[in-house]
């Protein structure tokens, strides 16, 4: 799968970018690579695209893709207690994961009394998924804590952000600029990353270095020995626009 999204929508962590400039030779744009990605996917590649905004694009016999009232979903793996999860939110029993995201994210968006890592944490099973709310232009990625499920992440020479489960497709825009998204870790466009896992501990970056012994985007991790300032809202103002 791939998401890109153009500058101004996501305001990735300064440590994404590396010190090395991402225009290195043979990068493509993020147009190219997504020519490259459909082109890789012949029979069954599928993209939307957003003017000015995203573009998404996902091979249908791996990936799970749901759309509703102008929310897209694209997401990785299997949660095992779905059918729980569906009665829980009201979805029929055929209801898929990535329809479950988008009703979960629109119900805590609106009107959910809970923090969107209170959720989160009530997924069991192995995932990975990126939203994003074309009304709202809001983005929101998540990986579980297992690590099975893998995402990338990183910057592209225009600005755009890249998120994809080949590692090859986001170097191949963003060169040295990229770094795995962290497992147990969620990423808001409006509330930047944190984790779902430890919500009251700070997320730190540590220097990566390539096999070239290149600075590249840095490795983030949770912070063991911080907090944060003061608690995620848990009242009826929290939803999954403003946690934090």
């Amino acid at each position: 799968m791939l998401a890109v999204f153009k500058n101004g929508v996501v305001s990735p962590p300064n440590e994404l970018h590396s010190p090395v400039s991402s225009q290195g030779p043979g990068t493509k744009t993020p147009e190219e690579t997504l020519k490259a990605f459909l082109a890789s996917n012949p029979s069954n590649g599928f993209s939307l695209g957003f003017p000015n905004k995203a573009l998404l694009a996902y091979a249908s016999n791996q990936r799970l893709f749901c759309s509703v009232n102008d929310v897209y979903c694209i997401f990785l793996g299997s949660l095992n207690n779905l059918c729980g999860l569906n009665k829980q939110y009201g979805l029929s029993k055929g209801a898929n994961e990535a329809m479950f995201v988008i009703e979960a994210y629109c119900t805590l968006r609106d009107r959910g009394p809970f923090p969107a890592h209170q959720v989160l944490k009530e997924l069991e099973g192995s995932f990975g998924f990126v939203l994003y709310d074309n009304k709202a232009g809001a983005v929101f990625a998540a990986v579980g804590a297992d690590s099975a499920v893998s995402l990338h992440w990183g910057v592209a020479s225009d600005g755009s952000v890249l998120i994809s489960d080949d590692v090859d497709i986001v170097k191949a825009s963003c060169g040295k600029s990229f770094a795995p998204f962290p497992a147990g870790c969620m990423y808001h466009s409006e509330g930047g990353l944190m984790s779902f896992e430890h919500p009251m501990n700070k997320m730190k970056a540590m220097p990566r270095v390539d096999s070239e012994g290149a600075m590249c985007g840095a490795f983030f991790a949770v912070d063991a020995y911080n907090k944060v300032t003061s608690m995620p809202r848990v009242g009826s103002e929290a939803n999954w626009s403003t946690w934090g």
